[in-house]
């Protein structure tokens, strides 16, 4: 076993298959196919597996790699501590529901970031794709929601796929509209102060169910929906039609701009909002660094961070 077949997995790993993996190693697919090969046979473990769709860890392949990861940090920091070598290119990948305070944590995280090279992703994306990124490692760390409505459901996900939820916060439920809303005055919502205009909400895909949703009150019946997939379609769409939408009230306005207003909605359905991780993989240097950087994004607006208390099982 050598350091350069970890570091084919983890490259194999980060890029999703062995044909863009070889393409970034400047190496040929048989060539990296074979290495893999022949550290599967050496190891007696099928790290991969593989079908027409392509390849995805095996059960014992993601706690190989989360010891993989480990030695090939651990070799980096001797080598650039006594051979003066440059760090390698840094990876880490988060996928998220759609919050801008994941977002302004991945700036943070770049802006610190000690390396000339890093290929990073933020990957804005639906509620049972953020557990499946999650759940095959294509990203490390997944940043969702429970509440009382969701819970059972998502925690039920969780568990059949080996992941730990860690809450880091929790958020009274908000409601985003134009600051030039017509009701832009007000201090605090009734949901049914908000019939007569456009409920904007994440689409779920194929997966869509009321309990994947990203805002709260997903089963409610509303007069006006419209379904978008992405942040700055949404907050046009808020500008444009004075619609709104409902969200966990912390935002940013570097990155979502002055028109854009929060107000608070009356319920008693809070948000308890958190990360998911593997459990049979422990993070990266830089992803543990990214939840620090999140908690401290959370602490700014005011946020008590829960303790290792409020963990779920």
């Amino acid at each position: 076993m050598t350091l350069q077949q970890l570091r084919y997995i983890l490259a194999i790993v980060s890029c999703g298959s062995i044909s863009e993996a070889a393409k970034q190693l400047f190496i040929s697919q048989p060539s990296l196919s074979s290495a893999v090969k022949e550290l599967e046979q050496e190891i007696g473990v099928d790290i991969f597996m593989r079908s027409s769709k392509g390849i995805v860890l095996s059960n014992e392949g993601a706690e190989f790699l989360s010891y993989a990861r480990q030695v090939v940090e651990q070799a980096e920091l001797l080598e650039q501590r006594y051979m003066n070598k440059q760090p390698s290119k840094k990876l880490c990948a988060i996928s998220t529901q759609h919050y801008a305070f994941a977002v302004q944590a991945f700036v943070s995280l770049l802006k610190d970031l000690n390396t000339n090279e890093y290929e990073c992703t933020l990957r804005e994306t639906r509620t049972y794709e953020i557990i499946e990124d999650v759940r095959n490692m294509r990203s490390e760390i997944g940043i969702l929601y429970l509440n009382d409505f969701n819970r059972k459901v998502i925690e039920k996900i969780l568990k059949e796929s080996a992941l730990g939820f860690h809450p880091l916060f929790v958020a009274e439920p908000h409601v985003f509209i134009s600051s030039a809303h017509p009701l832009a005055a007000k201090t605090m919502f009734e949901i049914e102060d908000l019939d007569e205009y456009p409920c904007l909400s994440f689409e779920q895909g194929e997966f869509n169910s009321f309990y994947f949703s990203e805002e709260i009150l997903s089963t409610r019946s509303y007069k006006k929906k419209i379904l978008v997939s992405d942040r700055a379609t949404l907050f046009n769409l808020l500008i444009g039609l004075n619609g709104y939408t409902i969200s966990s009230g912390v935002i940013n306005e570097d990155l979502n701009g002055e028109h854009i207003k929060s107000v608070r909605l009356r319920t008693e359905s809070n948000m308890q909002i958190g990360y998911i991780t593997n459990k049979k993989a422990n993070l990266s240097l830089l992803a543990a660094d990214y939840v620090r950087k999140l908690k401290s994004v959370i602490s700014d607006y005011g946020y008590p961070i829960l303790s290792e208390e409020d963990e779920l099982d």
